[in-house]
């Protein structure tokens, strides 16, 4: 990616413990600066997943600075103008958003919920691998889409198809 532009990213999940945390942190790394990524979630749990930070750091992504917080962060003045926004929870893409800066492209990349697994360590860390794989596919076409080169529309028609991949289909 030759832009110069940085691409301001919000991910939303309900509960903001876990998938969009994942995003988060996998594109401010995958983004190699051309992307800044947050998430938030409109009834945070107030704290990251455990079985998510332990993901991240295996996979040596940084987890400082990351938390749990309101999308209403997202909302008020002074909040980062945003270019995306992305659902990654069924409940959330269902929900009122509140009105982001900037009129920001949207699109509903659903991850089933691996903190929701239940049942032992293994299944868990499993189902947060899962969703890892998942948002790390996606994040990948995404970083490597000509975003200055698409007009608006195109974009969005993009970024759904980009939400469609391995929906519900990841089961190694």
């Amino acid at each position: 990616m030759t832009d110069e532009k940085i691409y301001n990213v919000l991910f939303l999940c309900t509960g903001n413990s876990a998938r969009s945390i994942l995003a988060e942190a996998m594109l401010n790394h995958q983004g190699k600066g051309c992307f800044r990524a947050w998430s938030a979630g409109s009834y945070p749990k107030g704290e990251v997943h455990p079985l998510a930070l332990e993901l991240l750091e295996k996979n040596r992504l940084p987890v400082d600075g990351l938390r749990s917080k309101s999308w209403e962060e997202f909302a008020r003045p002074g909040a980062p103008q945003l270019d995306f926004v992305f659902t990654v929870c069924d409940n959330a893409a269902g929900e009122v958003c509140p009105v982001w800066p900037g009129r920001p492209i949207s699109a509903h990349w659903g991850i089933p919920d691996p903190a929701a697994v239940e049942g032992a360590d293994e299944e868990r860390r499993r189902a947060f691998f899962i969703a890892y794989r998942q948002l790390s596919n996606r994040l990948s076409t995404f970083v490597n889409l000509p975003l200055s080169n698409l007009d608006k529309l195109s974009l969005k028609s993009k970024l759904d198809e980009i939400g469609k991949t391995g929906e519900r289909t990841e089961t190694a």
